[in-house]
């Protein structure tokens, strides 16, 4: 039986809500095992082959190919998680942002020093602000970290 979600309504922002996690638990193990140096060397000396040790969907594994940190949200991953997939890659948080948003790493940040975007217009998909898909790069930004 689904639960009534009305917190899907969020611009541009998938929740990590519970079936989230359990869609993304492999994909977010996986991510969580590249805190160890041993486990980022063999991933990086063949990546299919390390991902093939994990059971994820075929899906979720083109993703961490493609480094498309916003099709691995969609499939379940955790940003908090796939950061691990950012800092193998030897990208910064703030870079992993920008990718997703579809703004350079400076951009991004001028953005948030600057406020963030305004909650006003922002809270629910019917309201017209700058978060709106419609107003916003994110979504169309490549989320690709390479």
């Amino acid at each position: 039986m689904s639960l009534e979600k009305p917190y899907l309504d969020v611009p541009g922002t998938t929740i990590f809500d519970a079936e989230q996690s359990r869609k993304g638990y492999w994909l977010n193990q996986f991510c969580m095992s590249l805190m160890k140096a041993e486990n980022r060397e063999r991933f990086k000396a063949d990546q299919r082959k390390y991902l093939d040790e994990w059971p994820m969907t075929e899906e979720q594994k083109q993703a961490v190919l493609a480094a498309d940190l916003n099709r691995a949200i969609a499939l379940g991953g955790n940003i908090y998680f796939l950061a691990k997939l950012g800092a193998t890659h030897g990208k910064s948080f703030q870079q992993m942002a920008g990718s997703m948003t579809g703004m350079t790493e400076e951009e991004y940040r001028d953005m948030m020093l600057a406020g963030g975007r305004s909650a006003e217009g922002n809270r629910y998909a019917g309201e017209n602000g700058s978060a709106q898909p419609q107003n916003q790069p994110q979504g169309h930004g490549t989320g690709k970290l390479l």
